[in-house]
């Protein structure tokens, strides 16, 4: 083979395995670059992570095996072998791409070095295999070689992640320390910290649309709760045009919250839940409180926390806390309330109560937010505002401007009769059984679910979805499952076992089943 067609054939297989990246490196993304996350996801989806890569690569092997088996002239083989690679190769790509994914990749400084990474690792794989192989003639062993590459695709997303990691510490420990300092100097910012099992993105959004009534409020964006998310987002502002940061502090590990603290140094800290959630990377309940409980530890002296109510374990937390603290809820389980909510009026379109302070002081409420958990929420991010000083009128006026956050039981209605209540966004037992509550509030027609159940919990995933699936039977009328039989076996059994109709769930293996159904 000439040296410029073997170049280019080269190139081509070079630039087929950073196409059929992309998919790898979201997934890298969505696991929040960390490298163990990203194996576990592939093991625990290996029929949409890993079969079609294998299935692709399975095929460019077999189908260049095949020509140089019926291909007697030996340069006619060395060109047609590799363009079936080729074209299998970037038509299953072409596939994948076509995917409608629910938050898309988003090209950002980390992942184009993480790209030029990967670039550098498919270049050295092409080069090892044309230096093993590149002398055999015909060429047969280096094209299938070649070939087996999109086999390897997600090992080279692995490998590239783990040559840039030293890299990404640098990168990491410099924004954080920019970010800690330029918020050390705002030092009449008011500073504080969300977090719970569920929650805490609706209530940010919340607390923010609140407090701005009267202050000049920065809440980190979308699902920002990470050391590096909120790092960009404090380096990115003017802190000077606000008064109030409101930080929402995720965690998956022990420490995580302490590390947002020790950025943020919070004043008040609100806890919205506590309860079994990545339990797959926390490995028990316990570990998942102390976590949370990171946030309380962290204030100061004359900071103040606030928990729900409503929650044992948050109860407990309540409990043990020696500095400045309150409570919201429905029930206050014999205890004062800081912030209570009488009168209470769910529905389709949203939720009316009465909004009770510590004194006594009354105010009725709408919100368009759907469920009693929501409710909650605003609870939570009155408390924290009556204490900045909000009257009851402002917090009502706040109250009544809350939009509904994107994918977190978000009411959608189509012009053909259909509602969608898209809450994507929830992985948690709670959080599912507070959108079956809202479900079973629709009435007059066919109630669907349409979930894959939930994830990221552990030795505990089967049984919690198990329940699911008992729960979702006295509130839907049909049932779409997402997912392999693996996947979904749990699910529906529940749903067996709570004397739900068998003609009336559907197993499909991906939302685009989902959608034809």
């Amino acid at each position: 083979m000439a040296p410029v067609v073997l170049v280019v054939m080269l190139v081509l297989h070079i630039a087929l395995w950073m196409w059929l990246s992309i998919r790898f490196l979201h997934l890298m993304q969505l696991e929040g670059y960390q490298n163990r996350m990203y194996l576990r996801a592939l093991l625990r989806n290996p029929r949409t992570a890993l079969l079609p890569v294998l299935s692709a690569g399975a095929a460019a092997v077999i189908a260049e095996g095949a020509v140089w088996l019926l291909v007697a002239d030996g340069f006619v083989a060395a060109v047609a072998a590799p363009l079936c690679t080729l074209a299998i190769g970037f038509v299953f790509a072409v596939m994948l791409s076509g995917r409608k994914q629910k938050k898309p990749l988003v090209y950002t400084a980390r992942v184009k070095r993480l790209m030029a990474a990967l670039a550098i690792m498919c270049a050295l794989y092409a080069w090892a295999a044309l230096a093993l192989f590149g002398a055999a003639r015909p060429v047969t062993a280096l094209e299938l070689v070649l070939a087996a590459g999109i086999i390897l695709v997600p090992l080279f997303v692995l490998l590239a992640a783990l040559a840039v990691y030293p890299l990404e510490q640098l990168f990491r420990r410099r924004y954080y320390l920019e970010a800690k300092a330029k918020l050390a100097a705002s030092e009449n910012l008011i500073r504080i910290g969300v977090t719970g099992s569920f929650g805490k993105t609706s209530a940010k959004h919340i607390l923010g649309t609140i407090l701005s009534m009267r202050y000049r409020t920065l809440i980190t964006p979308q699902s920002y709760n990470t050391p590096m998310g909120v790092s960009r987002v404090l380096r990115e502002a003017d802190l000077d045009d606000f008064e109030v940061f409101v930080c929402e502090m995720g965690a998956r590990y022990k420490g995580d919250i302490r590390e947002l603290c020790e950025l943020v140094c919070p004043k008040y800290g609100l806890i919205t839940s506590v309860g079994k959630q990545h339990l797959e990377t926390f490995g028990s309940l316990d570990a998942v409180i102390s976590t949370k409980f990171e946030l309380v530890e962290a204030l100061p002296e004359d900071g103040c926390a606030f928990f729900p109510a409503d929650n044992d374990i948050c109860i407990d937390l309540y409990d043990k806390t020696a500095i400045d603290k309150a409570l919201f809820g429905f029930e206050g389980q014999g205890r004062v309330l800081d912030m209570a909510v009488d009168e209470y009026s769910p529905g389709p379109d949203g939720s009316s109560f009465t909004l009770i302070d510590r004194e006594g002081e009354t105010i009725r409420c709408r919100t368009v937010l759907l469920g009693r958990h929501n409710v909650q929420n605003i609870l939570g991010a009155a408390c924290v505002a009556r204490r900045l000083g909000l009257p009851l009128g402002e917090i009502a006026e706040g109250i009544a401007r809350i939009e509904p956050v994107e994918h977190r039981l978000q009411l959608i209605r189509s012009a053909n009769g259909v509602t969608v209540i898209d809450d994507a966004f929830n992985a948690n037992p709670e959080g599912a059984q507070a959108a079956l509550e809202v479900l079973a509030s629709f009435t007059g027609g066919r109630r669907i679910i349409v979930t894959p159940g939930l994830v990221e919990l552990g030795k505990e995933e089967a049984e919690l979805n198990r329940e699911f699936g008992r729960a979702m039977a006295a509130s839907v009328d049909e049932a779409i499952l997402v997912g392999g039989s693996a996947r979904t076996a749990p699910l529906r059994e529940g749903l067996l076992e709570a004397g739900f109709d068998a003609s009336h769930i559907r197993e499909v293996p991906d939302i685009a089943g989902a959608t034809e159904v």
